[in-house]
């Protein structure tokens, strides 16, 4: 009892001293901190009642859930007898990877949802421009406040492997050298990703002026989210230690970051005898400069170009030429698609939420594409190609109606509605084209390229069509109900829930495609069953089109969403009174 209560009170005395380091801090920078940690991920794109630390323990719940089941595999794999020699030793090489694999693609992918946070924006001008606020204080606010979250989602992916690793591969009395070994290149992998991103937007936009930079970012998130997928996807798998000696340094494992840090974790641990010490002045030398050049990067941007982002519109300005655009239909239709499509284009919050859902299914095609040719060959239809593709246009449909109720400037609505001199039947027909054409079309065609790695033909048009269908469906299911226009009504916050829908995509939408495709792959041989799941698809989504239309019909288009009214009683309607009641007269 003594000890316990001595271990409390030393908890309590470090927890007081840490508080009052903190208070020692300048009161603009807690100020500034506390506001910038609020904004380092767009709230009104993943909205969760503007509870930023909501939303960081969803994500970190769904990382620490992958971690600590990654570990319990772990620990019931180095009790198995068939691992005793070899192939324990390759089971780490293989976890130790994988999570700095994992590490620096979570820290790519913040740095791509929270793209150009850290840097000054108009708000931070415009605000804090004319206050007695140093530009200094305001870069450490925003590099602590972004440096906490990046920490919450290293710490949440590692904290349990970063444990079990170091205890199955070094025991008790090489633990605290292997755990730091392995937090050491857990955190210099995640911190070179993040400082290279940086590096590579603050150059920029300390070259370019401001609205060629604009152009030029959005570009450019799109390709770091597609290179940081592409990177985690075909990054060649560990095998062995001798297969490593065969590709390192001067073969292909060079060329993968991730690598470079297991040879930190090589170096410093001792764990893996050798295999990848010859690649850690890489790291070294990347860590150095990623650092080095976010610094420099950041300096120069707050000292030198802060007050260019008051000269330039976050949404771009479209160019001068050539004014044609795509015809998808009727006036209207047209004007709705390309809203949406110039939409999804501009504007950074829209960009990349959708990027975001985008994401899960170009993961899905790389690795398609990595099976297609490591097997070298066409092979017949799997069952996997199969789910990839309907998990990729779910994900793609929900992605991109998930965002329609995103607003791409409140102050813009009324032009929609003073001009809607059109039923709003109109409207949501045109939206329904939005949906298809934005989302399902793309992934489709996608789909269409991978098909052509499989045989026979026959069977992969046959999936092309039931692919198709399901699109359909997808989307006139997901316009139950709406009867706005796309990017067109304000969004009320608290609606979203990361960890439900992460978790109802893999324990209730998973199945359910695996189980499908499981049936469309026994029916692809036979016309007549084939020709009835067809026509099952088709009635299907015929209805739910029937149902969309006949209450399009009599539906009024909206774009405000209010809050539902909730009327709360005593509950006093009915109840008898045991004895009455009297008054007593004043006075």
């Amino acid at each position: 009892m003594k000890q316990a209560a001595k271990r409390r009170n030393a908890w309590v005395e470090g927890i007081a001293m840490l508080s009052g380091l903190v208070e020692r801090l300048p009161l603009e920078f807690r100020v500034l901190y506390r506001q910038f940690l609020l904004r380092v991920v767009d709230l009104e794109a993943l909205s969760v009642e503007a509870d930023v630390l909501r939303l960081l323990g969803q994500f970190a719940g769904v990382l620490l859930l992958v971690s600590v089941l990654q570990s319990v595999a772990l620990f019931f794999a180095s009790e198995s007898p068939a691992l005793r020699h070899g192939g324990l030793l390759v089971l780490e090489l293989r976890c130790v990877q994988g999570f700095l694999s994992g590490t620096m693609l979570v820290a790519g992918l913040f740095a791509v949802i929270s793209w150009d946070n850290i840097f000054p924006d108009r708000r931070d001008v415009m605000v804090l421009g004319p206050l007695p606020v140093r530009p200094l204080t305001i870069l450490l606010a925003k590099v602590v406040a972004c440096g906490v979250v990046l920490a919450v989602g290293v710490v949440a992916l590692n904290c349990a492997m970063g444990v079990a690793l170091p205890l199955v591969a070094a025991g008790i009395s090489g633990f605290p050298r292997m755990a730091a070994a392995y937090w050491t290149a857990a955190v210099g992998g995640a911190v070179f990703v993040y400082g290279a991103v940086l590096t590579v937007q603050g150059l920029l936009a300390w070259m370019l002026p401001r609205r060629w930079f604009l152009r030029v970012s959005s570009v450019l998130q799109m390709t770091a989210f597609a290179y940081f997928l592409a990177n985690y996807f075909l990054e060649p798998t560990m095998w062995s230690p001798a297969w490593a000696n065969a590709v390192t340094p001067e073969g292909q494992l060079r060329w993968w970051p991730s690598y470079w840090f297991l040879a930190v974790a090589d170096q410093m641990g001792g764990l893996f005898r050798g295999p990848f010490v010859g690649m850690a002045r890489w790291a070294w030398v990347g860590l150095s400069v990623a650092v080095s050049g976010a610094a420099s990067a950041l300096l120069l941007c707050y000292v030198r170009t802060m007050k260019k982002t008051v000269e330039e519109p976050d949404l771009v300005p479209g160019r001068r030429g050539w004014k044609g655009a795509l015809r998808f239909g009727d006036a209207l239709t047209t004007a709705i698609v390309s809203f949406s499509e110039r939409s999804l284009a501009r504007s950074k919050q829209h960009r990349v939420v959708y990027a975001f859902f985008l994401s899960v299914a170009f993961a899905i095609a790389v690795s398609t594409v990595k099976g297609i040719v490591e097997s070298g060959a066409r092979r017949p239809l799997t069952l996997g190609f199969l789910v990839a593709t309907f998990v990729m246009i779910c994900v793609a449909v929900v992605g991109l109606r998930s965002i329609f109720s995103l607003p791409v400037s409140l102050k813009a609505n009324w032009v929609l509605q003073v001009t809607q001199l059109r039923p709003s039947v109109a409207y949501i027909a045109a939206t329904r084209r939005s949906l298809l054409l934005l989302s399902a079309l793309p992934v489709w065609l996608v789909a269409a390229g991978l098909g052509f790695g499989f045989r026979p033909w026959i069977q992969v048009a046959a999936h092309l069509v039931v692919l198709g269908l399901v699109g359909l469906i997808l989307t006139d299911l997901s316009l139950i109900g709406v009867s706005k226009a796309p990017f067109a009504c304000s969004y009320l916050p608290g609606k979203s829930n990361i960890q439900y829908m992460f978790w109802a995509f893999v324990v209730v939408f998973v199945p359910i495609a695996m189980e499908f495709a499981h049936y469309e792959q026994r029916v692809l041989g036979h016309v007549w069953r084939y020709a009835l799941l067809v026509a099952v698809l088709g009635g299907v989504d015929w209805g739910l089109w029937a149902f969309n239309r006949r209450k399009a019909q009599t539906a009024v288009l909206y774009y405000e969403e209010l809050e539902p009214v909730v009327i709360q009683t005593l509950g006093l309607a009915g109840a008898r009174l045991s004895a009455p009641i009297e008054f007593e007269p004043r006075g």
